[in-house]
């Protein structure tokens, strides 16, 4: 490859890399593992003759898409071991993606749990075609299926997601508020005020990875979570401090126990109560949190 040919290469990768990242993370739920998707991306992106490329968009997405899935199918075999329940890694993203919401809502950790459901080439046509609005042609070359058969799966994949995705688009300040008087009422050992709070078949779910402590399986009901976190805070006499970040396009406090990062917690909020709490304690889903450089639009 020539050296304009490289720099044309690179200049068109940095200029769609914020979209290749999206929808890695949106097909695997793992900053991580979209990072070394965009590796392999770029690797492969480096030898392709420029020339022959008639639309470099949809080349890259395409490269992209077909290292995500094979990613993805090696993913759910390693998910069959994990201890607990798994949650997408926490997502820093700026304000203006909460702006968009669209992306907010497609990258919330709500609906990264519904897209876990789907299977692989489910996830991808979804992700492509309803968040990025591909066409069936492009989506059709990238999953190797005909323009047809993914119509099919995405007329399949929209409605398996609508029947399980929150109902209402909440505004930022009400998650907030709700996350504030959620935690105001755990530190403080207030039941009656968690009650109030908290959905009353609220779904608690906490990822350690099996590094840290957390429950083994979602817990479910507002007074077994009330329960839950009263007596952790009891039982665990450390300074516990808590700061507001986005995460995920939504509102979400990263926690930190005895000075050290400890978690961060994302809520799904339904008429003003807490109907879903994501609580990520494992470390390797953390490691980014503090440096990560924020998600920018598409």
């Amino acid at each position: 490859m020539s050296d304009q040919a490289a720099d044309e290469a690179t200049e068109t990768f940095v200029a769609h890399r914020n979209l290749l990242f999206t929808v890695a993370y949106e097909m695997l739920g793992s900053a991580a593992d979209a990072e070394d998707v965009l590796q392999e991306t770029w690797l492969r992106w480096a030898e392709v003759d420029l020339d022959q490329v008639r639309d470099q968009r949809a080349y890259l997405v395409r490269i992209t898409t077909r290292q995500a899935l094979n990613r993805l199918r090696s993913m759910s075999r390693r998910k069959e071991s994990y201890v607990g329940p798994w949650l997408p890694e926490p997502l820093l993203t700026a304000p203006d993606v909460a702006q968009d919401v669209e992306l907010a809502e497609s990258v919330s950790m709500a609906v990264m749990l519904v897209l876990e459901t789907l299977s692989p080439t489910e996830r991808a046509v979804f992700v492509l075609r309803e968040v990025f609005d591909v066409g069936y042609e492009e989506i059709a070359e990238a999953v190797d299926k005909t323009p047809a058969a993914v119509r099919q799966i995405a007329h399949r994949a929209r409605k398996h997601v609508d029947a399980r995705r929150p109902r209402e688009v909440v505004s930022q300040s009400e998650t907030r508020a709700a996350l504030d008087s959620f935690w105001a009422a755990a530190n403080g050992g207030d039941i009656q005020s968690l009650l109030d709070v908290l959905a009353p078949d609220v779904v608690l779910m906490s990822d350690g990875g099996g590094i840290k402590q957390a429950a083994v399986r979602p817990i479910v009901g507002a007074d077994k979570v009330s329960r839950f976190f009263i007596g952790g805070f009891r039982k665990n006499r450390i300074p516990v401090a808590v700061g507001h970040t986005l995460v995920n396009g939504n509102p979400a406090l990263v926690v930190h126990v005895d000075g050290e990062l400890d978690g961060v917690m994302a809520a799904r909020v339904e008429d003003g109560r807490i109907v879903g709490l994501y609580y990520v304690r494992n470390p390797e889903k953390l490691s980014r949190v503090e440096s990560e450089t924020p998600l920018t639009l598409r």
